[in-house]
């Protein structure tokens, strides 16, 4: 009987990780360098007509995807990574608009380095579609958000909206209140994997 549990232990223990390997070869990178995420930013205001929406490109520096019965999202983004794209603005203004949203009103990126998503719930509602809650860090502070998900030609694509007030950040405004900026943004992505 005390040769029988050495052997029960390697069983035990080569079989746990041989589902712990399983599990990982379920668990697959995100494609950084195929994988895009847009921030898109609203104005607002009496005088909005003579401001710009925002677009912001927002390259995923990590994630993992785990395909399994128990999916799981991870990602992670630098904040002082996010780009202002808006190609209507003369590079000047682009600057400008860069400077404010890394700065101390909006990111403050010096402080708050890192943008990360933590997936919560993964409810499957067919094939193709998914229903994902998480967490999201943003300026230091952690928030439920929800995003619809779609498979389509091997990406996941989908989109959520958010509050910037949810997340401690006071939305722009300018020339006292008549031009500002919307606190509902919308993040869209298209995400490959390795």
């Amino acid at each position: 009987m005390l040769r029988q549990i050495p052997v029960l232990l390697l069983a035990t223990v080569f079989g746990g990780a041989s589902c712990a390997t399983s599990v990982r070869a379920q668990e697959r990178a995100i494609d950084t360098a195929r994988s895009t995420l847009k921030i898109r930013v609203f104005k607002s205001g009496i005088f909005s007509a003579f401001a710009h929406d925002h677009e912001i490109k927002a390259p995923i520096a990590e994630g993992t995807v785990r395909l399994s019965a128990d999916p799981r999202v991870s990602l992670q983004i630098h904040a002082g990574d996010l780009r202002v794209l808006d190609p209507e603005l003369s590079p000047g203004k682009r600057e400008e608009v860069q400077k404010t949203m890394q700065g101390p009103e909006v990111l403050d990126t010096k402080r708050f380095s890192d943008i990360s998503f933590q997936s919560n719930t993964i409810h499957k509602k067919d094939d193709q579609h998914w229903l994902v809650r998480g967490d999201l860090t943003l300026h230091g502070q952690t928030a439920p958000v929800e995003v619809e998900v779609e498979q389509k030609d091997g990406h996941y694509q989908g989109s959520a909206k958010l509050r910037q007030r949810a997340f401690g950040i006071t939305p722009v405004a300018v020339a006292g209140g008549t031009v500002k900026v919307k606190d509902e943004v919308k993040i869209e992505f298209d995400i490959a994997l390795k």
